[in-house]
């Protein structure tokens, strides 16, 4: 994708480094440390688009790289240092929001709940009213405008769906590492590559008069969209989170297959085709098996493997809960009032 626009000192001193040929010492990494370290000491609120655009571009180069940038800053110490900077207290913000919700979590009074327990304490949680019902929305009331600003803002994790998952793979074994892997060969179509889920998204984004190419609206999106992603990668890449990923994927397909129904139906009322709904429609049939998979064989199965994990796939749970009500919140926030979600309007057409 191409390098995003700077929102802030972070994310442009970054993008300065990023451009120049790695070396041992680069110029300006020890002033951008100064900087993210003082940053950070004056925020509360971790979603601030200088922050997330500066870890979604350090988690970028672990995926399809950023346009004109040398692949070997992937894994350079100096930036890794950074990345450690940026994470340690995103992941230390999520923990605190999502506190409230894993401790509301009625567990098993004595030892640690087997697969089916754990897959039933995760479908409580699911159950919960969190916020504001984008999908209703859609359904019922969106206009043509809100449809393509609601894809624009998915865009940025759908186009690559399923990737931030896939690093748990490797991190797994037995009747976990199965379900994953089970999951995530529908999540790329089985083998064939125009049911790959991001290429079923690309379609309907193409439908709907929208550029298709990944990353193609990283700069017209809002903090709280590159977190979302951010969120995914956080715990994607790193081992010891391998339960808050497990947990993150258990979640997102329980609250999937409903809201996928309604956003369908959504799109049908504006009178859009199959070409359009087919990626909502798929995902109302194969989540709704999915989420027994990854509630039960997945989750279940690693918390039956390593007990120690339980709170991370709860806390991994609460996150998808937490991130996506403050995403609801910011959109129908916009969106009562006649205004765009967006940073910046965007054009019907490509």
């Amino acid at each position: 994708m191409s390098i995003p626009e700077p929102r802030g000192p972070l994310s442009a001193g970054l993008i300065a480094i990023l451009v120049e040929e790695p070396g041992p010492d680069p110029a300006g990494l020890s002033d951008l440390h100064a900087l993210v370290a003082e940053r950070l000491s004056e925020l509360e609120d971790l979603i601030d688009d200088d922050v997330q655009l500066a870890l979604f571009c350090l988690y970028e180069l672990h995926y399809g790289g950023l346009d004109g940038v040398d692949d070997r800053w992937e894994w350079h110490p100096g930036l890794i240092g950074i990345r450690h900077l940026l994470e340690e207290p995103f992941e230390a913000w999520l923990r605190a929001e999502t506190g409230p919700i894993t401790a509301s979590v009625r567990r098993p009074d004595t030892g640690t709940p087997g697969s089916d327990a754990t897959a039933a304490l995760l479908f409580d949680m699911a159950g919960r009213d969190m916020g504001p019902s984008v999908s209703r929305h859609v359904a019922k009331k969106a206009t043509a405008e809100q449809l393509r600003e609601f894809l624009i803002h998915k865009s940025l994790y759908q186009l690559k769906e399923a990737d931030p998952h896939t690093w748990a793979i490797p991190r797994l074994t037995g009747r976990a590492k199965a379900a994953l892997v089970e999951i995530q060969t529908d999540e790329y179509g089985g083998g064939r590559p125009d049911r790959m889920h991001s290429a079923m998204f690309a379609r309907t984004m193409r439908g709907l008069g929208l550029n298709d190419s990944y990353g193609g609206y990283v700069d017209v999106v809002p903090a709280i969209s590159l977190a979302s992603v951010n969120m995914m990668s956080l715990f994607g890449l790193n081992r010891r989170l391998r339960g808050a990923i497990a947990g993150h994927l258990a979640m997102y397909e329980m609250t999937s297959s409903r809201p996928n129904q309604l956003y369908g139906n959504g799109f049908r009322r504006l009178g859009f085709d199959a070409d359009v709904t087919g990626y909502f429609d798929e995902h109302v049939e194969a989540d709704a098996v999915h989420e027994q998979i990854a509630g039960r064989d997945l989750a279940g199965g690693l918390v039956e493997a390593e007990p120690d994990l339980l709170d991370d796939v709860l806390f991994g749970a609460a996150a998808v809960s937490c991130i996506d009500a403050r995403f609801a919140a910011h959109l129908m926030g916009a969106w009562d009032n006649d205004l765009s979600s967006l940073r910046s309007p965007v054009p019907a057409t490509v």
